[in-house]
């Protein structure tokens, strides 16, 4: 406890502070920028799937823009044509008809 009580009333080195920081904040941006391409991108794509401008990803940049994107995607018209049925397999075809055998006599 006393141990706790010595390093919590000793003030730091200004040059290690400085050391720290220099070693730490380029971390960190790279931290920013790994997490705001994550967020980024597939907003991204689904903006650019629904019919809307790419650009409106940015969006998220300002505060609680994340949620107002989300509701824009989710109430908006969506300005896409929708995708022909995909059957998982071919309608059955009728078995062929043999020709008619002429009666014989």
């Amino acid at each position: 406890m006393n141990l706790l009580a010595a390093i919590l009333q000793t003030t730091p080195d200004p040059a290690v502070v400085q050391h720290v920081l220099a070693v730490m904040l380029p971390i960190l941006f790279a931290v920013i920028v790994v997490g705001l391409a994550i967020v980024l991108i597939p907003f991204w794509f689904i903006c650019k799937k629904a019919g809307f401008s790419p650009w409106l990803t940015f969006i998220n940049l300002v505060p609680m823009g994340n949620l107002a994107l989300i509701y824009i995607l989710a109430f908006a018209e969506w300005k896409v044509t929708p995708a022909p049925p995909v059957y998982p397999y071919a309608p059955p075809v009728p078995p062929p008809v043999p020709p008619p055998v002429p009666p014989t006599i």
